[in-house]
């Protein structure tokens, strides 16, 4: 029974919610409010128009609210789960309350997705792809109550080991899961991306969502990542290089649909491909010296520039969608120019310019140009611009509040590595230590190399190793809160 004690009530009280949920077919709304030939009803999401003296005239204009409503929507459930998202790389108290509070928040979403009003849905990749995260919910849950038990005799050591990696690969691929589910939410809101639009779809959003997550893995170099860097024995650009020559493929061979008609987009995507894989060859050879040892170059940040110009000059059918690619473009072009003056100039070639770490106000600059350029190309698809021209919106107002965007997920982001920093960090010695105090070292870390590594590397674990998995695997775990004499 002692193994049953671990079964506290907040992970009861998840186990009660998760199995609550269940299914519901086509948002139980009447399918015939659909006319023939569109994908959602003209209703107002919401039930009703915006209130006020900024009330819009129609349906379509009222379009504008239901994306504000749509995105606050997502925002709630982002935000309110944000230390949730450390939980699996940091040891925290709070691990298991906000696992708690973050299942609440998405069962309740769930179960208000089929509860609106309003708009009428047919049926769509957003209400397929939930019940695939609520799988997922569950089988997080289960594994973390089973790790829970520290249950290790007999052929449950075999299964423990199996539900370590699931626990860790599940809760880690959570947050890119939610993204394309909040994707998938502003899509079907509006009815979008359906049949001839697929395409153009698919190539900005996954470009878009592209260049955002390259600027989220710049940040978490930048900030909390040079001792894993330190410890590969490449440089950063080798990883980008070889990132830009494998997409450069990609993009060579799919960007046209081959025995059909060349067309002007065509012959430019493919182009692009082809300079990507080329530079990205170029790029992974200059990764290194002479003696094999790390060399940083300026390939990656110069790819990401003759990109921009590429887009900024693309040609498309509304003066709007111009201006907004032309915006992305600059953008875009400034992200990889700051690149490639923070490579050359500012840390001159060295992984950092402080011995504690801490970054150069300028390095932050092309990790939010690169957020900043994700959001200006998933708002520029066909469909979008159509509707802010005949909403009579300026590319001005339009690009100030995709810009806006990227500010908060920049913030959300150092918020949740300043999270994972704060509480990774082992405590300062006390007062009435003799020794000398040991020098910072890389991202403000006081321990050698190794021993973050190895810290790190066990700080999932904690709370989910039993006693003799502790006497089989030693471990410092625990020593760094031990008063040092």
């Amino acid at each position: 029974m002692d193994r049953f004690r671990s079964l506290t009530p907040v992970l009861a009280l998840s186990i009660g919610i998760v199995l609550s949920a269940r299914g519901v077919d086509a948002h139980g709304h009447d399918m015939s409010k659909i006319e023939e030939g569109e994908f959602v009803s003209p209703d107002p999401i919401v039930g009703g128009r915006c209130n006020g003296p900024t009330d819009l005239a129609d349906a379509d204009e009222n379009a504008g609210c239901d994306i504000m409503g749509s995105y606050s929507a997502a925002d709630v459930s982002l935000w309110g789960d944000i230390p949730n998202w450390n939980g699996p790389w940091v040891r925290n108290r709070w691990h298991v309350p906000t696992q708690v509070v973050g299942t609440v928040i998405a069962v309740v979403g769930y179960f208000l997705g089929h509860m609106h009003k309003g708009r009428v849905f047919a049926k769509n990749i957003h209400g397929s792809f939930a019940n695939w995260l609520m799988l997922m919910l569950i089988v997080q849950i289960v594994f973390g109550i089973y790790l829970k038990f520290h249950i290790t005799k007999g052929f449950h050591g075999k299964i423990r080991k199996v539900a370590v990696v699931g626990h860790g690969i599940v809760g880690k691929a959570m947050p890119v899961m939610a993204w394309v589910q909040m994707l998938f939410g502003g899509i079907t809101a509006l009815g979008y991306c359906r049949e001839d639009h697929l395409g153009q779809c698919l190539a900005h959003f996954i470009m878009g969502s592209a260049f955002i997550a390259y600027g989220v893995i710049l940040t978490i170099i930048m900030l909390v990542g040079q001792v894993w860097l330190k410890r590969t024995g490449r440089s950063q650009e080798f990883f980008d290089s070889a990132l830009i020559a494998a997409w450069g493929c990609v993009n060579t061979f799919t960007e046209h649909r081959w025995g059909g008609a060349w067309v002007g987009n065509d012959i430019q995507h493919t182009t692009m491909g082809v300079i990507w894989w080329c530079a990205g060859l170029a790029g992974v050879w200059l990764s290194r010296k002479r003696d094999g040892s790390p060399k940083r170059n300026f390939v990656p940040g110069f790819v990401i520039l003759i990109t921009g110009w590429a887009m900024s000059a693309h040609p498309q059918h509304l003066p709007v969608s111009t201006m907004v690619h032309t915006v992305f473009g600059y953008t875009l072009m400034a992200a990889g120019l700051s690149r490639i003056i923070e490579v050359a100039f500012v840390l001159k070639d060295q992984n950092t310019i402080s011995a504690d770490g801490d970054a150069n106000s300028f390095q932050y600059i092309p990790p939010f140009l690169l957020y900043a350029s994700g959001f200006l190309f998933m708002g520029a698809t066909e469909e979008q611009m159509q509707l802010i021209s005949d909403a009579g919106i300026t590319h001005v107002s339009y690009i100030l509040v995709l810009y806006s965007f990227a500010f908060l997920i920049f913030l959300f982001t150092n918020m949740l590595i300043h999270l994972y920093a704060v509480n990774s960090v082992p405590p300062v010695p006390p007062k009435d230590d003799e020794r000398a105090p040991r020098m910072p070292r890389m991202n403000g870390h006081t321990a050698t190399d190794s021993r973050q590594i190895r810290d790190a590397e066990e700080f999932e674990l904690e709370g989910l190793m039993s006693d003799d998995e502790r006497l089989e695997s030693p471990s410092t775990l625990g020593k760094n809160n031990e008063a040092r004499v």
